[in-house]
């Protein structure tokens, strides 16, 4: 193969990222778009790249150290990075390179000044823009100086912060090449950046323009307040003039200079006219059609003409669901409310889908329910707006800053939204235990069957067959009964916490009166995490070995130690009632408890410390003694007040209420994880075959496949590692994404505020769903796995869906930034009386690992102690 050390532009187009990089490859395209001016230049390209660094002493040797450093080890990447930059630099260019890059400078003139900058070939991806992460030099001239400064340029692929990018975007330094782009210097008048949609608010329908006289790089940098246009639908809407322009001028006989204050005349005409910045957008339009993506575009002005100098895609904005039309949509996000924000897989977002009761779109890894329609009549949108307020409040106010915008929902009259009203029927049911045994009783018999026939089906059958599965599933979720018992012990609470306040002045009573309630699934899981860390206590060699166990065979290896076989009985019944769950359970292609049990050690041996023998049963008897007291308080403070004795007995039977049925809220979702695990070994069964007749690399693949894609590859024997590997890029680039509460067709991402003005300063606003107060030492928690808790310790972490809950038994109080009133980590705050407050943005940020706080689970905020 013959190595072309350099291009000129006009040779690349967008798909030669490999020989030119990101920035290159994108410049190439752009001049090929008519009527898109791009200045003149050429590419050194990865070819020269990979010649200078063969010369560099040891660098493979380097390289490989970088790879191998922890992700935390910052002064490691710091020092090891320096290291490799002094060796490039210090390395001459080969004699053909700086050749082939003197006689390409020759077509633009030796002396022309020109502008040298990085191109790495991951940069400027959809996936990850790399923005600001490379170096860019400016009027170099000369072939001796420009062939320095594209060294440098090679150099700045390891500067402290390109390797921190990489390691945060999952991109192998030894796989990254370096380009360098040369282009002739333009002398503008007035350059900027333009963002084809709101960066901040993601809005695709309104273009943002920064302008300032003389050369973008300050502006870019920093150094400079630019002027700001707001353009939509081809009008400025909006313009923020900065006080002061400064410029900073290119001159063609001199060098670069900064210059204050540039006269009266900049002082009195803004770098562009509101006609100039409609002009500019119009062009960025073309630009995001031709990419297919919203741009971020660095552009001059000279002469009167536009220069397009970069176009990356906005790698920040969350994408917006796919739906076919021009029509307004408004969509409520489903990660939100089964307290599971991380992005799913495709497998994983499609068996939702396919096992929902409501249609739902994908974005971004997660999912979202359109409630367009019901926001559009009085009626529906009421109800809806209630229910949501109930539940999560800054749903809630998201959701009415989008009705506060005129035409955007489209009003209709009240009809029947097309679906079950919000938390089933509303009729009555008095409170017999029955009810649930018998719900309970179905759904493991459903569960039972779903075991037995699907045993003896494989290939396109398995298939068939799952999508039947998958009707019966639905059935079972939407059992009228089922529903009646949720709502009946949701409305219980919500009764006793009105009546409460308004009779006897007393907040959020219903928390003391839940304490312990019977049949709740997720909260006996936790306890029963006490029960095993009983058995293991008393065998020091065992709680020895169980400290130091690295991998997943350690069941097995218990067996040679005194009192492991019983320490691994325990666990193995655990896991035969428990191990189907772990975090993020309602993504199929997560792993289970039972496939990964390791992740249960941290909270077992927690408990061996920090618990007596016994923990389990006096925690849920001295909840249920708390139950009991509370009752009898309140019914015999509502006695004594005027009609007493009918206050009392409502109360009476709503406390009967709440206790008899609240516990089941969280059966449904238990048992939708039992036929999930079912079905995900049955798949992974599949997946085994297709590895053996080497149709996929490895089982784990089908989790980037959707359900109906891993069907055609069953049938057809034929893979697509493209797109496998298209998916796994994809979703290393959604983890980069915090998903709204609400999001737009438009693309406006909102995640609403809390309007109350009883927080102290300071304080952490959010939504308080368990009652009580209590300090203790902050313990931010991202990964069960990696827990270390102490008897008092708050855990904070982002959200807390049922499989967190072992945790909570030997926690003081809770912190999450998602969830609402009746999510699972609020039920369990409440179940297990720990003060908690949900909803706390940014909690996992603003307060540090260990730092002390004081959580206001009655008031809703969380202050920082010093």
């Amino acid at each position: 193969m013959i190595e072309r050390y350099v291009l000129d532009l006009h040779e690349v187009d967008e798909t030669q990222a490999a020989v030119v990089g990101g920035k290159g490859a994108h410049l190439g395209g752009l001049g090929r778009i008519e009527g898109i001016h791009v200045p003149t230049g050429f590419c050194v390209t990865t070819d020269a790249f990979r010649g200078a660094m063969d010369k560099v002493p040891y660098l493979a040797d380097r390289l490989e150290q970088l790879s191998h450093l922890k992700s935390d080890d910052r002064e490691g990447v710091r020092a090891l990075g320096e290291e490799i930059r002094r060796a490039i630099e210090g390395t001459a260019v080969p004699d053909d390179i700086a050749a082939a890059i003197s006689g390409a400078l020759a077509r633009l003139g030796e002396q022309a000044a020109c502008a040298v900058r990085s191109s790495a070939t991951e940069e400027d991806l959809p996936t990850a823009s790399f923005a600001g992460q490379h170096d860019t030099f400016l009027d170099v001239v000369g072939p001796t100086a420009i062939t320095d400064h594209v060294r440098r340029c090679w150099a700045s692929l390891f500067t402290e912060r390109a390797v921190t990018y990489r390691r945060r975007n999952g991109i192998d330094h030894r796989a990254v090449r370096m380009a360098v782009v040369v282009q002739q210097m333009v002398f503008p008048h007035a350059a900027g950046i333009l963002f084809t949609a709101d960066p901040v608010t993601g809005n695709r329908e309104v273009a943002t323009v920064e302008a300032g006289f003389g050369l973008g790089e300050p502006l870019v940098s920093g150094l400079v307040n630019p002027d700001v246009f707001t353009v939509r639908h081809g009008e400025v809407v909006a313009k923020v003039i900065a006080a002061e322009q400064r410029a900073v001028d290119a001159l063609p006989a001199d060098d670069e200079r900064e210059t204050a204050a540039q006269a009266q005349r900049r002082k009195q005409q803004p770098p562009l006219t509101d006609a100039q910045a409609v002009q500019l957008v119009q062009i960025g339009r073309r630009l995001e059609a031709y990419f297919g993506r919203p741009q971020d575009i660095e552009w001059c002005l000279a002469d009167g003409t536009f220069q397009i100098v970069q176009s990356r895609p906005i790698t920040t904005l969350f994408p917006v669901p796919e739906t076919g039309d021009q029509e307004s949509h408004v969509y409520v996000s489903v990660g939100h409310g089964q307290m599971m924000t991380d992005p799913m897989r495709p497998l994983g977002l499609s068996m939702w889908q396919l096992t929902a009761m409501v249609p739902m779109h994908a974005a971004g890894g997660r999912l979202f329910v359109d409630v367009t329609r019901r926001l559009s009549s009085p009626a529906s949108r009421a109800g809806l707006l209630d229910a949501m307020g109930k539940g999560d409040p800054l749903v809630r106010d998201a959701l009415e800053t989008v009705l506060d915008r005129d035409g955007f929902v489209p009003s209709l009259p009240d009809t029947d939204p097309g679906g079950p009203p919000s938390g089933g029927t509303s009729e009555p049911i008095e409170a017999d235990p029955t009810v649930v045994t018998e719900l309970i009783e179905r759904s493991q018999a459903s569960v039972a069957a779903l075991e037995h026939d699907i045993r003896t089906k494989t290939g396109p059958a398995l298939f068939d067959f799952l999508l039947e599965a998958f009707e019966e599933h639905r059935r079972v979720l939407g059992d009228p009964l089922s529903l009646q018992v949720i709502t009946a012990g949701m409305d219980a609470t919500g009764w006793l916490n009105d009546k409460l306040r308004e009779w006897l002045g007393e907040r959020n009573a219903a928390d003391t009166l839940t304490l312990s309630a019977p049949g709740n699934v997720t909260s006996e899981m936790g306890l029963a995490l006490l029960d095993v860390a009983d058995v293991i206590r008393p065998h020091p060699e065992v709680v020895a070995f169980l400290q130091g166990v690295e991998g997943e065979d350690f069941l097995d290896e218990l067996m040679g130690l005194p009192g492991g076989t019983e320490a691994r009985d325990a666990i193995e019944s655990y896991l035969d009632r428990y191990g189907m769950r772990c975090v993020g359970e309602i993504d199929i292609t997560r792993p289970r408890w039972c496939e990964r049990p390791s992740t249960l050690l941290p909270v077992i041996l927690d408990h061996v410390r920090n618990f007596a023998s016994g923990a389990a049963e006096r925690h849920f008897e001295q909840g249920r003694q708390k139950a009991r007291e509370k009752e009898e308080d309140v019914l015999s403070r509502l006695r004594a007040l005027p009609d007493g004795d009918r206050k009392a007995d409502e109360a009476k039977r709503m406390i009967d209420r709440v206790r008899t049925f609240i516990g089941y809220r969280e059966y449904p979702k238990y048992g939708i994880v039992s036929r999930y695990f079912v079905y995900k070994r049955a798949l992974l069964e599949e997946a085994e075959r297709l590895v053996r007749a080497g149709v996929l690399a490895e089982k784990e693949d089908v989790y980037y496949l959707t359900f109906h894609e891993f069907h055609d590859v069953v049938r057809s024997a034929r893979g697509d590692d493209r797109l496998i590997q298209r998916r796994k890029d994809e979703l290393r680039s959604y983890h980069a994404l915090t998903p709204p509460r609400v999001l737009t067709s438009d693309g406006e991402a909102l995640n609403g505020a809390y309007r109350r003005d009883d927080v102290p300063a300071g304080a952490l606003s959010g939504l308080p769903v368990s009652a009580g107060t209590v300090e203790g030492r902050a313990r931010v928690i991202l990964d069960m796995a990696e827990a270390d808790l102490e008897a008092g310790d708050i855990l904070v972490t982002a959200f807390t869906d049922p499989s967190w809950s072992p945790l909570f038994v030997g926690i003081a109080g809770l912190v999450t930034e998602v969830g609402g009133v009746m999510t699972h980590g609020a039920v369990i705050a409440r179940e297990y009386g720990l003060p908690a407050v949900v909803g706390v943005e940014q909690a996992t940020r603003l307060i540090r690992d260990g730092q002390r706080i004081r959580v206001h689970g009655t008031d809703g905020y969380v202050e920082l102690l010093p």
